[in-house]
């Protein structure tokens, strides 16, 4: 087994708090990489052998590996759950755009996103199909790549973009100021965080791997276990206040072993995402293909 740390890739926001405590009480050997315009930037960095080890949106990783014309072998499988509860996307706009007065005026309207095939542009084809936005084909009038939560924030103040989905809590501060105005909210039709590996750390069967989940494990526990100090750092380092991420608290819950991956999990997503038109069936890997077992 190597001794050299993990790099790992993670969205420095309140889901981030168990590898945080993995980390700073139970010796996680690993460089945790920032990555703050999400799960699209990391599947980007984890092909180009920028990082070893993601934790991201469930939904993004598997956009990634089931698209058509996927390169080579894909660059990572999923290997573990992060996180078992789903996420609630606010779904934001500008702050003076009267026109954009619920979710149903937002058909035929330019959404912004992170990236294309990260959570947030995902998301927007999720939103489409359960609006039933999707037969006509006239669900979005343009898909706006923005990069990052500030940009998307300044673009639909500007009217580069009419609105955007991020999540929950992050989204609620700038609701709370003023800057962005919520339309509404959109949930994850499946568990929202999983953990991905390189394939070249799946191919060797590193034992890094195994022991990140052990540390995983332990951060997490640590972090049920003490929730004032969740609090207290969530609240000092991660700039939410502390009554958002008491309220949090309640809503999120972490897996007690972080090892393996749901196989229906994996089905639900695909089909939703077939439906919804991001991945095509026959094109790009399947669910079982997507997840090693180590």
């Amino acid at each position: 087994m190597s001794s050299e740390a993990l790099r790992i890739g993670f969205v420095p926001e309140h889901f981030s708090t168990p590898l945080y405590f993995a980390h700073k009480h139970y010796g996680l050997h690993a460089t945790l990489v920032p990555f703050p315009s999400g799960t699209g930037h990391m599947i980007t960095a984890i092909r180009a052998g920028e990082i070893d080890i993601g934790i991201g949106l469930t939904e993004g990783w598997i956009a990634g590996l089931g698209k058509e014309g996927i390169q080579g072998d894909g660059g990572y499988r999923l290997v573990g759950t992060y996180v078992d509860t789903p996420l609630c996307w606010a779904i934001s706009t500008g702050a003076q755009r009267p026109e954009i007065a619920s979710v149903a005026s937002l058909k035929g309207k330019r959404i912004g996103v992170s990236r294309i095939g990260s959570g947030s542009y995902v998301m927007g084809f999720v939103l489409a199909d359960q609006q039933g936005w999707l037969a006509d084909n006239t669900h979005f009038a343009d898909t706006v790549v923005l990069q990052d939560f500030e940009n998307l924030r300044r673009a639909v103040n500007s009217g580069e973009a009419d609105f955007f989905m991020w999540e929950h809590f992050t989204s609620k501060k700038y609701h709370d100021s003023g800057e962005i105005r919520r339309v509404g909210d959109i949930y994850t039709p499946w568990s929202s965080w999983k953990i991905v590996a390189s394939t070249k750390l799946t191919e060797s069967a590193d034992g890094r791997v195994k022991t990140l989940f052990e540390k995983l494990d332990q951060g997490i526990a640590h972090f049920n276990e003490h929730p004032d100090e969740a609090v207290e750092y969530i609240s000092a380092e991660l700039g939410y206040t502390e009554p958002d991420a008491k309220e949090w608290l309640k809503t999120v819950k972490f897996p007690a072993h972080t090892h393996g991956v749901k196989d229906e999990v994996m089905t639900n997503c695909v089909g939703v995402l077939r439906k919804a038109g991001v991945l095509v069936e026959g094109k790009g890997l399947g669910a079982s293909a997507m997840v090693v077992r180590l």
